[in-house]
């Protein structure tokens, strides 16, 4: 494998919803496989790994709640789906040949180990890949916020925000297709021309940090390694 990794660490932020693949619900093992691969790449670039998945697959708290349910239940219940996701993730990346370990914000430690910062760094920095689940352990937040929060805590030098498009667009591309990409934007002109590159909390975070963010498209093959290598993929936000 030749190159020279940019970034020494790096968070990842998945949606649950990419890894259904052609499926309407759950895990497509071809999808969560490729996506394994594709981040052990990085740990043999010698890039320290950590991601945070969504539940969407399975369960998302915001749509439980609209249909009535309790807030705080639903958004238990999205924390849930996120340790199945982070757990899946888990068993790929340890077929991929990479170690790995979940990290939850809530309590459940028969099946994951509970969140400890310290901890999470330190398994960084003996190259196994951190996955974050359970998103902040609180309701009322998204998996968004808590990526922004644990790229934060980790002092990561980069966060990647993986999509189904090739970055942050003026319009929807799906059903504009003169829709214009950025390749640049700062975290002010996303607030206020409301992107919706993340939630207002998750960006708020990373400009007030100093976080980079590149938002990128996970299905194009290769373009995660290409990121860690310095290449101008997809759309990169930053403070100015």
């Amino acid at each position: 494998m030749t190159g020279q990794a940019k970034y020494k660490r790096i968070l990842l932020k998945l949606s649950g919803e990419a890894l259904m693949g052609q499926f309407d619900y759950g895990i497509d093992p071809a999808v969560i496989a490729r996506v394994a691969d594709e981040i052990v790449e990085l740990i043999r670039l010698d890039v320290q790994v950590a991601v945070v998945i969504g539940g969407g697959n399975i369960f998302r708290g915001a749509g439980l709640a609209q249909g009535g349910m309790d807030r705080v239940t639903a958004d238990h219940m999205g924390m849930l789906a996120t340790v199945i996701n982070c757990l899946a993730l888990q068993d790929a990346v340890e077929r991929a040949g990479a170690y790995c370990r979940v990290m939850s914000a809530i309590k459940i430690n028969q099946v994951c180990e509970d969140y400890i910062r310290r901890r999470a760094v330190r398994h960084l920095e003996k190259g196994r890949v951190v996955v974050f689940a359970a998103g902040t352990g609180n309701p009322f937040f998204t998996t968004d916020s808590a990526a922004s929060l644990r790229a934060t805590e980790i002092n990561a030098d980069l966060m990647l925000k993986a999509t189904k498009v090739h970055g942050v667009y003026d319009a929807d591309p799906v059903k504009n297709p003169d829709a214009k990409l950025y390749k640049h934007l700062s975290y002010d002109q996303v607030l206020h021309d409301k992107l919706h590159v993340m939630d207002a909390t998750a960006i708020v975070m990373c400009r007030d940090n100093n976080i980079p963010l590149r938002v990128f498209n996970m299905f194009n093959q290769g373009d995660l390694r290409r990121i860690a290598l310095g290449e101008d993929v997809g759309t990169s936000v930053m403070s100015k």
